[in-house]
């Protein structure tokens, strides 16, 4: 991150010079006045967004007060919940019908499934996060370990999180290597990735989470997409693990 930021204003003038150039290369459709007033709509625009920052840091000075104090006792109440567990349950069960089997059983089961989907969500972040960080280094890609992470945390969120990381991905690789083979192997690997994942790795991953077969998982992705489209694709995420 140090370094992305150190960088952003060798990429604002690398932009600026390739705006400079378009008139050169395309002077019946753009004029210099017209880069100009762009160029400086866009310095307007950035000096804008760090006043904005700057008073809404100021602003949320309480805010990062009240952070700080539950930074300090939400661990502290997690540690004690943890530590008097079990003395915590039996006060509870007190107040519980002595007749209880099926909600234990049913307690139980869903403790069980969460469990698992949450093994599996990180073991997918895990995996999605390294493989994407070997196939940057490969590529020789800047910043690989930032934009790695982020394609690994993309997965909380369907979809939406892949096409947001998408952007940073591929302006940090237009500004690196312009529009060249480099930039298009760049696309494609990472699009190759995020197909492996939603295809291949989710439903291995999460097979054990819902009690189903890899093949089932796969089978039903393919069937209510072809009869929802992305609803019906994008429905085996937005389930529960139960």
């Amino acid at each position: 991150m140090i370094n992305l930021v150190s960088d952003t204003p060798k990429m604002f003038s690398g932009l600026q010079g390739f705006l400079d150039h378009l008139p050169d290369r395309y002077p019946e459709l753009i004029k210099p006045d017209m880069v100009a007033a762009l160029v400086d709509t866009i310095q307007t625009r950035v000096l804008g967004l760090g006043e904005t920052v700057v008073k809404s840091s100021l602003a949320s000075l309480i805010n990062l007060a009240a952070l700080a104090v539950y930074l300090i006792l939400v661990p502290l109440l997690v540690f004690f919940l943890l530590k008097d567990k079990q003395e915590m349950l039996m006060m509870f069960k007190r107040f519980l019908p002595k007749e209880r089997r099926l909600a234990t059983k049913v307690g139980e089961e869903m403790n069980q499934q969460i469990s698992n989907y949450i093994r599996g969500k990180v073991t997918e972040i895990v995996i999605v996060g390294a493989v994407s960080y070997v196939t940057f280094a490969i590529l020789d890609l800047r910043y690989a370990a930032l934009l790695s992470v982020l394609t690994g945390f993309s997965v909380l969120i369907p979809y939406i999180g892949a096409a947001a990381v998408t952007v940073p991905i591929a302006v940090v690789g237009l500004f690196q290597w312009g529009v060249s083979p480099d930039f298009w192997s760049l696309m494609v690997a990472y699009g190759i990735i995020q197909a492996l994942d939603g295809n291949v790795l989710v439903p291995v991953l999460f097979s054990e989470a819902v009690n189903l077969h890899p093949v089932a998982i796969i089978v039903s992705v393919l069937v209510f997409g072809g009869l929802w489209g992305f609803w019906g694709y994008s429905s085996r995420f937005l389930s529960p693990p139960l």
